[in-house]
Parts: C-alpha cells; structure tokens; sequence
C-alpha cells in the first residue's frame, strides 16, 4: 500500500505559482481600475465642455430676449398713463413721436383726432410679440442618464442642479406668458413678466457664476 510522500513537494515552486497567480490577479484588477477611471475622466471633462457650452448658449439666449421681452411691460405703462375712457390714448404729437419711436416694433398704425389745442385722441394698432427663449438642458440631462455627472463634487452637483432648476422655473413662466398673450390677457401678460424678470435675474447670475466656476467641477 503506497503513502502520500509529502517530503517530494515542492513547495518553493508551489508558493511561487501562487504569489505569481495572486500578483497577476492584483495587476489585472489594477489596471482594469486604472483603465474606467482614466475613461471616466476622459468622459467627465467632455460632458463638463458639452455643459459649458450649453450653459454659454442659454446666457446668450436668455440676454437677448430678457431686453426684448422686458419692453413689454414698458410698453403697457407708457400707454396706460395716456389711456382715455374711450380706449384712445390723448398726447400731443411730439409725446406720441417719443413713444413711436421708443416702441416701433410694437405700434404699426396710429389714428389721430384733434381733441383739444394742441392735444390728439389716438386709436392705435399694435403688435405684441414675445420672445421665446429655447434653453437647452441636453447636456445636463445625457450627464445625468449616462451616470458620470457622479463624478462632479457634491459643490459642483449641488449649483448646476440650483442652475437647471431655476431654467425649468423660467421656462414654465415663459409658458405662462404665452399663454396669457395668446388669450389678449395683458394684465396677465405683464404680472408674468414681472416675475419672468426676476427669475431670468437670478438664472443669469448663476449661469455667470457657473462658467467662473466650472474649472473647480474638474
């Protein structure tokens, strides 16, 4: 009957194989680490370029018609202030000229009859059109269903999803303002541009601050 002889192992060679096994196992995961974190990095700084354009844009945008939109309300005070019990609307010629003038995208015909020396009833035709700004959160929304804006910072995190936040509350009120345009509410109109006008306030300061800070996400 033969026995185990367990002094024929070699166990220099055993211990071996197995160190060797365990170092190349290490090595293995070490680099498999390596390698998602370096393609998440690379992956994080191209949807920070993508958000930071988008952001750029939306400022851009938003700039142009807030100074559009907000000679709305301008508009309306300017005219109420003139507004007679009939709906005409008495000025001399020279006040009408100034408003003409300061509003001609909004004032396309005007009637005139001679109330009084030197004074006019005005029956005016006018057009009202709203800017619609398109603000875009394509960016920010792939970063988030691609899981990597995980890799931000938490600071970093916290202001662009402030940010988004406040460009979802300007976009539902730039709704609002469209509808009540769409249904001649122009007291509607102007109360909505009122609250458009601090929203659109506080959007840009944090679309300026974002792009100074969006180096600090990296």
């Amino acid at each position: 009957m033969g026995f185990f002889n367990i002094k024929n192992i070699n166990w220099k060679y055993i211990f071996g194989e197995i160190f060797l096994l365990f170092v190349g196992i290490n090595l293995a995961i070490w680099f498999n680490n390596w390698n998602t974190s370096k393609s998440m990095e690379k992956d994080k700084v191209v949807a920070l370029e993508k958000i930071e354009g988008e952001i750029k844009a939306n400022l851009d945008q938003l700039v142009k018609d807030h100074e559009v939109n907000q000679k709305i309300p301008s508009f309306f005070s300017d005219f109420d202030a003139l507004e007679a019990e009939d709906g005409r609307f008495v000025a001399s010629p020279e006040t009408m000229g100034k408003l003409r003038e300061k509003y001609p995208e909004y004032i396309r015909e005007v009637d005139s009859t001679e109330v009084s020396d030197g004074q006019y009833a005005y029956r005016i035709d006018s057009y009202i059109n709203l800017e619609i700004t398109d603000l875009s959160s394509i960016a920010w929304e792939i970063s988030k269903s691609t899981g990597i804006f995980h890799e931000f910072g938490y600071d970093c995190l916290y202001d662009l999803q402030s940010l988004y936040n406040t460009q979802d509350l300007v976009k539902n009120e730039l709704n609002k303002a469209t509808e009540a345009l769409r249904n001649t509410s122009m007291k509607d109109l102007v109360r909505t541009l009122g609250i458009l006008k601090q929203l659109e306030e506080q959007l840009e300061k944090q679309y300026r601050d974002m792009l100074q800070n969006i180096k600090d996400c990296r």
